[in-house]
């Protein structure tokens, strides 16, 4: 390989790096004001698993998507671990399943309709920052 090459991958390597740090950015400023509009800290969007806990509170007033993600990921893990990938398939599906439901109620929490939640399921790097960043309000668990 010459030199040319070489400093191509490079530049594309540091163009994607920074890509990704913007779309991380946004992700973290996103939720923040996701969090805040919703009365609750801003700051919790940034801890792992408590900030699950809060999710369900803004989108379902309860912990049951807490409850139901935890496992998921619990049985996820336990198929991974004694390597029975039909049970990791399965709660795959079951996440993806949940996710799409938290789109839907999370689109109504704010006021939203059923189309902005399939836009939230389909582009979620456009659609959250509509969500966070402009001007819907926080109306509650619907």
């Amino acid at each position: 390989m010459n030199n040319d090459l070489y400093a191509v991958l490079a530049g594309f390597g540091i163009f994607l790096f920074v890509f990704l740090l913007v779309v991380c950015i946004l992700l973290i400023v996103t939720n923040w004001k996701i969090f805040s509009k919703a009365g609750k800290p801003g700051w919790a969007s940034l801890i792992p698993f408590y900030n699950i806990y809060i999710m369900s509170d803004i989108a379902f007033g309860n912990l049951s998507y807490f409850i139901a993600i935890m496992i998921s990921w619990v049985v996820s893990f336990l198929g991974g671990f004694l390597e029975i990938s039909i049970l990791s398939s399965l709660a795959g599906l079951a996440s993806f399943v949940l996710y799409i439901i938290y789109c839907v109620k999370i689109s109504k929490a704010f006021g939203k309709s059923g189309g902005f939640a399939v836009g939230l399921v389909l582009l979620p790097l456009i659609f959250f920052p509509i969500l966070g960043l402009g001007s819907a309000e926080y109306i509650g668990p619907q």
